[in-house]
């Protein structure tokens, strides 16, 4: 049923071109530039995933500088402020469109009404309190909450009244208001959540034409897997699944297998409209990127094997401890393991990792030279040293490349 086989590379070349170009990731400016260039991503994505590793620049950061060439850091923080994003749980914690608000209920229900649980015992009584605080009081920022010790080994030894102030969070009593760093200040919802804003429950069938579509629209193709990536909820499963079929009964969509037995999803079609000319630029991606954020599924469409390796005991990892993809014309051809040493202005590239390919390697070494400029200045840093390169024979043109910013 709507079924295209993909063997011939070319076929395959069609299908990264067309995820890349959902990503935002094959043209300069996709999404435009500043703030509504942020914004208009950020709703495009549908989430950014926020992340507290803060060896580069962080990973909310670093996606949107992917892809908005004249993003700072500070447009986030200007984004919640503005409401056009607010924070919440996607697979991980994220900021989110505004207009995708009530597609966060009922998860939020879940926890609130124990079907799922945040935390297995939460302390209503405190809860409560905390509650009337913030009622009577105004917002509180997660600082104002005394930890009764110096020592905290993360978040699971927060004292209960944190452990309270997140368990309302996630529950949808509070929203974050406001945030300095990853200091965040929280209010009640109804204080926070524009009025103009959709806060109905969504039906299950209604969330599933939600993910689907948004799915559909940030990566151009999808599994069936990767439409509910790290949901558990077994409705919302079952109602993906079933309106996945309906639309390929209806021939809206038709599926797509790898010759490695995979099958994608995607708009009947897509793959016969035209899409943006590969350049030569190359793209330096966060771990925590939506374009490799589905591992199984970089690896079936880019033959990428990547797993992030901070998490990894030094002793075991092969490639170092934050390795960012490098993402060439449309393919990922190696990883770079760096640290910002901000107060030296220096960008230290420990170690440059390139796979095989096919590609030219002056060609990816001048395309490598442009990015990590502008990369570098991104992190704060005038300066880079670069110490490792694989394969070894590259190390002397990669210094040369590298030379007016050593």
């Amino acid at each position: 049923m709507n079924m295209i086989a993909i063997h011939h590379p070319r076929d395959m070349a069609a299908l990264r071109r067309l995820a890349l170009a959902a990503q935002g990731l094959l043209q300069a400016q996709p999404f435009g530039s500043g703030l509504a260039g942020a914004r208009r991503a950020i709703n495009h994505l549908g989430y950014v995933q926020i992340d507290t590793i803060a060896v580069v620049e962080r990973a909310h950061h670093h996606v949107l500088h992917s892809r908005v060439p004249t993003f700072r850091p500070a447009m986030i923080h200007q984004l919640l402020l503005d409401r056009d994003i607010f924070e919440y749980w996607s697979h991980a914690a994220a900021f989110l469109p505004i207009a995708d608000f009530r597609y966060s209920l009922p998860y939020k229900h879940a926890i609130r009404s124990g079907q799922v649980h945040w935390y297995k015992n939460p302390d209503r009584k405190l809860m409560a309190e905390l509650l009337a605080r913030i009622t009577a009081e105004g917002p509180l920022r997660s600082r104002d909450l005394e930890t009764g010790s110096r020592r905290r080994a993360g978040w699971w030894d927060w004292k209960p009244a944190k452990k309270a102030l997140e368990q309302l969070y996630m529950q949808g009593d509070l929203m974050v208001s406001d945030r300095e760093g990853f200091q965040k200040t929280y209010d009640l919802t109804e204080r926070v959540l524009p009025s103009q804003v959709d806060s109905t429950m969504p039906s299950m069938e209604a969330f599933a034409v939600h993910l689907l579509e948004q799915q559909l629209r940030c990566h151009g193709l999808a599994s069936l897997k990767g439409l509910t990536y790290l949901r558990r909820n077994t409705a919302l499963r079952r109602a993906v699944k079933e309106l996945v079929n309906a639309r390929l009964a209806d021939r809206t969509l038709e599926r797509a297998q790898l010759g490695s037995g995979e099958i994608f999803v995607l708009e009947a079609g897509a793959l016969d409209r035209p899409l943006p000319r590969l350049g030569h630029r190359l793209r330096i991606i966060s771990p925590f990127d939506n374009t490799v954020i589905q591992r199984e599924r970089l690896k079936a469409l880019f033959q990428f094997d990547y797993q992030i390796e901070c998490y990894t005991p030094a002793h075991k990892r092969q490639y170092g401890y934050f390795c960012l993809p490098l993402l060439y014309r449309d393919a990922f051809i190696g990883r770079m393991d760096c640290k910002a040493h901000r107060k030296n202005r220096q960008l230290e590239i420990k170690s440059l990792h390139f796979e095989p390919h096919n590609f030219d390697d002056d060609a990816v070494i001048a395309a490598f030279a442009d990015a990590i400029t502008p990369f570098c200045h991104f992190q704060q840093c005038d300066s880079v040293s670069l110490t490792r390169v694989e394969p070894q024979h590259l190390t002397r043109r990669l210094h040369s490349a590298l030379k007016p910013l050593e």
